[in-house]
């Protein structure tokens, strides 16, 4: 069999959910960091391009992306939660990684991740339908 390159293998080596959670904490992670570079170039035009300091703020003002705010806070509840499974997992009890509490540990870290997130949700859903549909 082929070598496969070792920062691929893990799109192959899991199955199921172990595979969704492994995705699932790359894509928010990936996320998080776009977030940060996003936040981080827009925050400078406030010194070099106070004009465009404007106009990023009208965009992030908009319904696409006070939505797409709304999976970003998701998101790090996720990839904490799955940080912290992960490292638990790795450091104090690598016999969990047996299947079937993994599994559990999957769902487990999914159900906490979203009902943390529920309730900055319901707030920010609450905050784009007042300012935008209300006329708030």
């Amino acid at each position: 069999m082929a070598s496969r390159h070792p920062a691929l293998e893990g799109y192959t080596r899991y199955r199921a959910v172990g595979q969704l959670a492994f995705l699932l904490h790359r894509i928010t992670g990936l996320g998080i960091l776009l977030f940060l570079v996003i936040h981080i170039i827009d925050t400078s035009f406030v010194y070099f391009a106070p004009e465009l300091y404007d106009e990023a703020i009208q965009i992030y003002r908009s319904i696409p992306f006070m939505i797409g705010e709304i999976f970003l806070v998701w998101s790090v509840f996720y990839h904490g939660f799955n940080g912290i499974r992960i490292i638990i997992f790795d450091l104090w009890k690598p016999e969990w990684w047996e299947k079937d509490i993994a599994v559990k540990s999957v769902y487990w870290t999914l159900a906490l991740s979203i009902l943390a997130w529920l309730p900055a949700a319901y707030i920010m859903g609450r905050a784009i339908i007042e300012n935008h549909f209300m006329g708030g």
